[in-house]
């Protein structure tokens, strides 16, 4: 069916906005009229990918005078649902959608949703890999940082797009449907954009609203809050599982990954070859195989790429050695719950580099975590959230801690402290926009610090 709206507002010049935009041009016939809060001398370069095109440019406009005459609004992942010009152009009759609605509705390509508090870019970035691994086109889109228009329109039937989602942009969806989706798990997370874990919850499970009995929902059988929505699913459910065995799905038996279906099973892989570190991969790894088995890929091939995948930049990253301390890179570690993952992937002691952005969140279970209290020798904490982390450390008895005034003292600090055959880990356990534009501009500073620390 031909896409029926010529009359669109953009809304929120961020990634995805930029490529909504391209996207929609490219489709043409299209008049798009561009909106941001931030005027174009503040954007520096960021808008250059949209120079030449025929564009309606709004920047520094109310997007609420805009909307009159429009048949369509997009709006950036970041923006959220209850956003004044969202509501009334629903009130208005206009269909208000994010970009990933918009991309999923283009697209003829077959969609493979994950969400999750954490895995979510590890699981997205190795599925996708499986794929690829098996001759099939796939690309790992969406909350990855790499948005689900730059390649839904392009796409073919036979394609396969690995949407990474988070509940802020489940929210703002109406017929989103992929043909497998899964939730790895879920912990507290996201409160200062939901407000209770209830609404959290509420907005994972959207990733299944719209599924039929045509589809699979891989759902981790460990977690319970997760085994709490499976009544809700209407799609055929498959589990994985690091403890128990499953009827149908992925677990380890002996210490291999097992994939099990309609009475039939496969060994796909021992653990110990996973190439990827941590129980918590192994979760992933589980939760990939699982998705990928059902959509009919060779088991040998989920085995070789489970054997060859190294990981993905800002998770657990080895950096470097120097002077006999290693250093790991974990920025994309925004909650309590990825900061435990990595401190509990760790094989030495450890400094850890803790603090960002407020989202809300309780760091008691960091510091009541029993790996933590056997391999932290030390905590390093900085932006927004230092004062808050240094009070739940008072209250948990833990006095081995510094507070850094930036994020280079925080590095250096450390590093310092670190002695031979220890780690350094930034973890933070907080989002990055305290200092920083997003994790993965944390990050490459990180790499960029500790690769020049003999200067």
């Amino acid at each position: 069916m031909e896409f029926p709206y010529r009359n669109i507002l953009a809304v929120g010049m961020a990634r995805s906005g930029i490529a909504t935009v391209k996207m929609l041009s490219s489709m043409g016939g299209i008049k798009i009229t561009v909106n941001d809060r931030k005027k174009k001398s503040e954007f520096g370069n960021e808008l250059a990918e949209l120079e030449g095109l025929d564009l309606d440019w709004q920047l520094g406009e109310d997007p609420l005078k805009l909307i009159e005459g429009k048949d369509m609004v997009v709006f950036s992942s970041g923006v959220p649902d209850k956003s004044e010009f969202v509501v009334k152009a629903k009130a208005m009759g206009i269909p208000a959608i994010n970009e990933l609605e918009l991309g999923f509705m283009v697209s003829k390509a077959r969609f493979i949703a994950i969400t999750g508090t954490n895995g979510k870019t590890t699981t997205t970035t190795l599925t996708s890999e499986i794929f690829r691994n098996a001759g099939l086109n796939s690309w790992p889109l969406g909350n990855i940082g790499v948005p689900v228009t730059t390649q839904a329109y392009r796409a073919g039937p036979k394609d396969i797009i690995v949407a990474e989602v988070a509940p802020f942009q489940l929210v703002s969806t109406i017929c989103f449907r992929p043909h497998v989706s899964a939730i790895l798990n879920i912990t507290e997370d996201h409160l200062d954009w939901f407000g209770t874990m209830e609404n959290y919850i509420a907005g994972k499970s959207l990733i299944f609203r719209n599924q039929t009995p045509e589809d699979f929902c891989v759902l981790n059988m460990d977690d319970p809050i997760i085994c709490g929505l499976a009544p809700e699913v209407k799609a055929k459910v498959l589990y994985f599982s690091r403890k128990n065995e499953v009827e149908n799905g992925a677990f380890i038996r002996n210490g291999y990954i097992i994939w099990r279906h309609k009475g039939a099973e496969k060994r796909v892989c021992s653990v110990e070859d996973i190439r990827i570190p941590g129980a918590h991969n192994l979760e992933n790894a589980l939760a990939a195989s699982a998705i990928a088995a059902v959509m009919g890929i060779q088991v040998a091939i989920i085995r070789h790429t489970l054997m060859t995948f190294p990981g993905v930049e800002h998770r657990i990253e080895f950096v470097r050695e120097y002077k006999g301390v290693s250093y790991f890179n974990d920025s994309k570690g925004t909650n309590p719950d990825a900061t435990i993952k990595a401190v509990e992937a760790m094989k030495n002691p450890t400094v850890l580099i803790l603090g960002g952005y407020d989202k809300h969140l309780d760091f008691t279970p960091v510091f009541e975590n029993e790996t933590f209290k056997r391999l932290i020798v030390s905590i390093v904490t900085l932006g927004q959230t230092a004062q808050q982390i240094m009070d739940t450390a008072e209250k948990a008895g833990y006095k081995r801690i510094k507070r850094a005034q930036s994020f280079a003292e925080a590095v250096q600090t450390a590093s310092e402290i670190a002695k031979p055959g220890q780690n350094v880990l930034l973890s933070p356990a907080c989002a990055s926009w305290d200092m920083f534009k997003d994790f993965e501009e944390r990050g490459r500073l990180f790499k960029i610090l500790v690769n020049g620390l003999e200067g």
